[in-house]
């Protein structure tokens, strides 16, 4: 089970942190990653970390601005968001991937999902 939080309200150029947290113990065989999804558009891949934390990747759109960091000994995943901006807005979801493989993420099972609202 995934239960994500620290989404909120924030004016333009701000910063949040999103924090999962993994129940079980399996939490370390995962690659972890966010999701977003803004009203009325698909799901998008927004960043991914490897199991160790050694490998990250991001979407274009937030790089240099996010930075996805894991925990394992606290089965947390976070996203610390940057100088955000209105079209960040959306409702934020971790997953796990199903494969092992780094490069490819194949998304299995969800968190709940934290709202961001970026207001301009």
């Amino acid at each position: 089970q995934l239960q994500a939080s620290g989404g909120g309200l924030v004016q333009a150029g701000g910063s949040l942190r999103l924090s999962c947290v993994a129940s079980g113990r399996t939490f370390s065989r995962y690659n972890m990653g966010w999701f977003r999804q803004a009203p009325g558009k698909e799901r998008e891949f927004v960043a991914a970390i490897s199991r160790s934390g050694v490998n990250t990747n991001y979407v274009d759109s937030v790089k240099g601005r996010f930075t996805i960091s894991r925990d394992n000994a606290k089965n947390t995943l976070y996203l610390r968001m940057n100088s955000l901006k209105p079209e960040d807005t959306a409702v934020y979801y971790c997953a796990t991937d199903r494969t092992t493989d780094w490069g490819t993420f194949a998304p299995e099972y969800w968190g709940q999902g934290t709202l961001v609202t970026v207001s301009s």
